[in-house]
């Protein structure tokens, strides 16, 4: 179920619509948003080290190895994780560079090609007869204006993308600030005051809040209840879990 919009408040609406309003609110670039990579480095982060977690309690080891394995996983598989989102979207970064200077020297080198494209465009976005042409001649004799219409209508690409840096820093950090949340019962509790399965029920119960909450968060920037949210995020994490410490277990009576 869609979160329900609320309804609109008609005199902030009224004065948000102005003409002075919508020019100074149209005339700013758009803020790139991290919530993506928040959201997939907070669930991976609790998903691997929880499935250390149980895998290793599936196994039946003690909660030192716990505490080894799951560390290392931590540090290991966030940095990785940060790698590989730096490394794509600079790749998202490069492509849009590199389809930027094919268009430029079309423009060079065929414009009236490029004229032709961007008429089609236009075209079929319902503009027809001299008003089509109107729009064409602004465009085009804006060089800038014209290789961008290019690049997000003829190859679909969005102008303003996030930083790789900040993109790979956000998901490092969510993915040590929400992964660490399964260890906590085994390094700040210790078996002499609680059973091993205490504090694997302990981790199972933080994690399980963790999901929810990253969930619930994630509600307040999409179309979806903050419950159903919640839910989903907790049920797949969940899953993932399950499957490790099923591992565990199979492959202690297996050995």
């Amino acid at each position: 179920m869609a979160k329900p919009i609320p309804e609109p408040d008609i005199n902030k609406l009224q004065k948000e619509h102005t003409k002075s309003a919508v020019a100074e609110r149209i005339s700013r670039q758009p803020g790139s948003s991290y919530l993506r990579d928040f959201v997939y480095g907070s669930i991976d982060g609790c998903v691997t080290t929880f499935a250390v977690v149980s895998g290793v309690v599936g196994a039946a080891l003690s909660a030192k190895v716990i505490v080894i394995l799951g560390f290392a996983n931590l540090l290991a598989d966030g940095f990785s994780m940060a790698i590989s989102n730096y490394l794509g979207t600079k790749a998202d970064e490069q492509i849009l560079q590199r389809a930027r200077k094919t268009e430029e020297m079309h423009i060079d080198h065929i414009p009236e090609g490029e004229v032709q494209e961007v008429r089609e465009i236009f075209r079929q976005k319902g503009f027809e007869g001299d008003l089509l042409e109107q729009v064409v001649d602004v465009i085009v004799r804006d060089r800038k204006l014209w290789v961008e219409t290019m690049l997000k209508d003829e190859w679909g690409l969005t102008l303003d993308g996030p930083s790789a840096i900040r993109a790979a820093l956000v998901t490092f950090v969510a993915f040590i600030a929400i992964g660490v949340i399964p260890l906590l019962p085994f390094t700040l509790l210790t078996t002499a005051e609680f059973a091993e399965q205490e504090l694997f029920w302990l981790s199972t119960t933080m994690t399980g809040v963790a999901f929810f909450l990253v969930g619930a968060l994630k509600s307040a920037f999409v179309e979806q209840s903050w419950y159903r949210s919640g839910l989903e995020t907790l049920l797949m994490g969940g899953c993932a879990a399950a499957l490790a410490y099923l591992v565990g277990a199979i492959l202690k009576n297996g050995l």
